[in-house]
């Protein structure tokens, strides 16, 4: 395991809560002072608020003390990034046009952890409208690095160990990289599985929810709690949701996913960690599958990095017309490149293409349900590498798009090390069954280095 050294566990924290040993307004206070010390050079926050936060702790402290806590969150000090909306502090989207926007209500996501006594101690910066390419946030594991991105804050937060949990979206690879970089565990669940109202949308189609935490039964926790409480409109929720993590279940077969960035961007030290890793899943017998071993498999591979990824962005632009097509008519100096590069490609774009677009995308994740059919998961990194040094960009997505755009549940845990930092390894599971993805998550964390 090769997670944060800063991280900070919530789920030990809690049992010293039920014991009378901790108190939540105690915990609060050790991440103040983490954020105190360390915010000046990672700038996670873009607020904080904190006046709120210890008012909420002290009355956590007291729903202990009476032996009555709200949920499994109560007490959870959370960052929240700034696409979400937050009835009492300001979300400004990473952009001088919602400079000081303040919202009237909390968006469903934030609502649902406050009513289970979370904390919000403040909002997380995030790349332009969770699309832009950087921001002034750095990796609080190397600040000469990115965090990754869109959710740059929110990874870094709890990478710093100033949270032990942060909410973040993902729309290409904007949950999972950001916490493979910060050695955090993230989680992508199956699309629809966490409601997305109250969140600043891109693509309706690819938009997620995610979850950035310190540990696996803090992610699957933080999930757990929003789906229970804040339903997603047409779907059937997240598959397995509840407070206790699923128990270990040892994968019988799994998937490899390599794809043409193993030979064009990962570096040699990558290379030689994951396949240290799938050596160890071998010795514990786990099937292992590639391409060369499986017809329908590389048939999928094939059709999807090819021509669908770009026809996929195609669909990311058309649907993000609306509202960025009035921000380029009204503000459009204050949008980035890839904003004005969007819109203009939606313009082009016909309803009768779109509609093209989404029979392909149907036919894709039919592909991808009979291709990946007999397997458990699929097994590949989270990123190609450790984090870049360099602020201009937030790394690749190669290996984020296929769980992105096919809907699929994805959890990334810190399991590899490359030049002194972390790598995350992906899973992805099966659509709508979240819960057993994490049970398989679960037990890969447990297959350590020898």
């Amino acid at each position: 395991m090769h997670r944060s050294p800063y991280a900070l566990d919530f789920c030990n924290a809690r049992e010293q809560f039920l014991s009378g040993r901790d108190t939540p307004r105690a915990y609060l206070e050790r991440c103040i002072s983490t954020i105190m010390a360390r915010e000046a050079e990672v700038h996670a926050f873009v607020t904080l608020g904190l006046d709120r936060a210890r008012a909420a702790a002290d009355a956590s402290t007291e729903r202990y003390r009476a032996g009555k806590p709200l949920s499994a969150v109560d007490g959870m000090p959370i960052g929240v990034k700034d696409i979400m909306d937050t009835a009492d502090l300001p979300t400004q989207m990473g952009n001088s046009i919602f400079k000081g926007w303040q919202p009237r209500w909390d968006a469903a996501c934030v609502h649902a952890l406050r009513s289970g006594g979370a904390i919000v101690v403040g909002k997380t910066v995030t790349t332009a409208f969770a699309g832009g390419e950087t921001n002034e946030t750095r990796n609080p594991l190397d600040t000469r690095r990115t965090p990754g991105g869109s959710s740059s804050g929110s990874a870094a937060a709890v990478g710093a160990g100033m949270v032990p949990a942060a909410l973040g979206t993902q729309t290409q690879g904007s949950t999972l990289r950001p916490a493979s970089f910060c050695g955090a565990f993230g989680f992508k669940p199956t699309h629809g599985a966490l409601t997305m109202q109250g969140v600043h949308p891109i693509s309706l189609t690819h938009d997620h929810l995610g979850v950035i935490a310190a540990s696996l039964e803090d992610t699957w926790c933080v999930a757990s709690r929003i789906a229970l409480a804040a339903g997603s409109p047409g779907s059937p929720g997240l598959d397995g949701a509840g407070f206790t993590l699923p128990p270990a279940r040892r994968p019988r077969r799994l998937i490899v996913q390599l794809t043409k960035a193993w030979e064009t961007e990962v570096d040699t030290a990558t290379h030689a960690a994951f396949d240290g890793l799938l050596e160890r899943l071998r010795k514990r017998e786990v099937e292992l599958v590639t391409r060369r071993d499986d017809a329908r498999y590389a048939e999928l591979e094939d059709a999807f990095f090819g021509p669908f990824i770009e026809r996929s962005i195609d669909i990311n632009s058309y649907e993000m017309r609306w509202p960025y097509e009035q921000y380029v008519e009204s503000r459009g100096a204050e949008l980035e490149k890839r904003q004005h590069t969007r819109v203009a490609r939606a313009r082009e774009m016909t309803p009768e293409y779109y509609a093209e677009l989404l029979v392909e995308k149907a036919a894709m994740k039919e592909k991808a349900r009979v291709a990946l059919g007999e397997a458990d998961a699929v097994l590949t990194l989270s990123a190609s590498g450790p984090a870049p040094v360099g602020h201009s960009h937030t790394g690749s997505r190669a290996y984020l798009l296929f769980a992105t755009f096919l809907q699929l549940p994805a959890i990334s845990l810190p399991l590899l090390q490359s030049d002194g930092m972390p790598v995350g390894v992906q899973l992805i599971g099966h659509a709508h069954r979240d819960g057993d993805l994490c049970a398989l998550a679960n037990w890969l964390q447990g297959v350590q280095e020898r």
